[in-house]
């Protein structure tokens, strides 16, 4: 269902891109970089490739669930009511998800290419993480049990996820007693910025009442500075979704002690073993840093576009088919993928 879903609504995503970048130009605040959006959306296809070779993860989990250990009935579900109460379900475990993966390293792993990226427009909404479904399926586990059918599960996360899309960006401003109630773009700079009154702030989808109920909101009060606070600095999506897998490996193999080695994968990203030596990441010298944005060699860029356009294609193609091919099939084409992915990460990181 996403799947099918997805193709309908990307031309939507494009042309709304597409109409930010061209108002931006208009106003001279265009909020969009080359090599940045290529990124994004790199990552945005890795995360769909990733999602049809994983859907047992994703959804035969809660399925499985469902099926055996259900407490209500699944009619009671049904109509309009029903699916705006699932929506509503949907959206509050999918902040305890989010807090979750901001507060413990494992899950910022998964989440942080997310934030990767130091610019804030539309097609930052696309940088979706390839792992985070594959690693957050628990948290929803309770709408399982309360008889949330499969398909009204996956419908909502839909609607939780396509309504995300329009609050990534920086041509709307604040929005009044919307801002209260809801996620808004203005509620969502704050938490993408790396200010050190903004970290961790914001995980609503939809609704900020939650933060709000359970003490994580921040209002907009000062000019967002994006991304993360130890920066990625590279164009290569698959460093991207490996960068802090890295970060943590590095900090197990520097401690001898079994009980930290363990720590550092449920500990906030930030902890460090006792006794291992590392500059710490500091989020208001974060602020003072330039962005990453070196020169590439125009030729190159040329080829990423083209590269990725064609992956594009491709990628849509197989969206369409992916239910008919075999799993070794899938997984083959996902691999490719990834390969043509760092293709496009190759190029655009060529220099002078």
């Amino acid at each position: 269902m996403h799947g099918d879903l997805l193709l309908y609504a990307l031309p939507v995503f494009v042309a709304c891109m597409a109409a930010e970048w061209a108002w931006g130009r208009w106003r001279g605040r265009d909020t969009y970089g080359l090599a940045d959006t290529l990124s994004s959306l790199s990552q945005g296809l890795l995360s769909q490739a990733v999602a049809l070779v994983t859907p047992l993860i994703q959804a035969g989990l809660y399925a499985a669930v469902h099926a055996r250990f259900a407490l209500v009935s699944a009619g009671v579900w049904h109509g309009a009511v029903g699916g705006v109460l699932a929506v509503v379900m949907y959206d509050l475990c999918d902040y305890w998800l989010h807090r979750v993966s901001h507060e413990s390293a494992l899950f910022w792993a998964a989440h942080a290419v997310h934030h990767q990226s130091e610019h804030f427009n539309l097609s930052t909404a696309l940088r979706q993480e390839s792992l985070y479904g594959v690693m957050g399926w628990p948290f929803f586990l309770p709408m399982a049990l309360l008889g949330v059918p499969t398909r009204l599960f996956a419908l909502a996360g839909t609607v939780v996820l396509f309504y995300q899309f329009w609050i990534h960006t920086e041509h709307i401003g604040r929005l009044g007693w919307l801002d209260r109630v809801f996620s808004t773009p203005s509620n969502h700079r704050v938490h993408h910025a790396v200010n050190p009154a903004y970290l961790d702030r914001n995980y609503g989808a939809i609704l900020v009442l939650w933060d709000r109920l359970f003490g994580s909101f921040a209002e907009e009060r000062e000019p967002c500075v994006y991304g993360t606070v130890k920066p990625l600095a590279s164009w290569n999506p698959l460093w991207g979704v490996g960068q802090f897998y890295a970060e943590m490996a590095r900090r197990m193999r520097a401690t001898p002690r079994w009980r930290d080695k363990l720590r550092v994968l449920y500990k906030s990203p930030g902890w460090l073993p006792p006794g291992v030596s590392a500059p710490r990441d500091d989020a208001a010298q974060r602020l003072m840093q330039p962005r990453f944005d070196p020169p590439g060699r125009p030729v190159a860029r040329a080829g990423a576009v083209l590269l990725f356009l064609a992956l594009g294609a491709v990628s849509g193609v197989w969206l369409m088919l992916a239910d008919d091919l075999g799993m070794a099939a899938n997984a083959s084409l996902a691999v490719a993928l990834a390969a043509g992915l760092w293709g496009v990460g190759a190029l655009l990181q060529r220099r002078p």
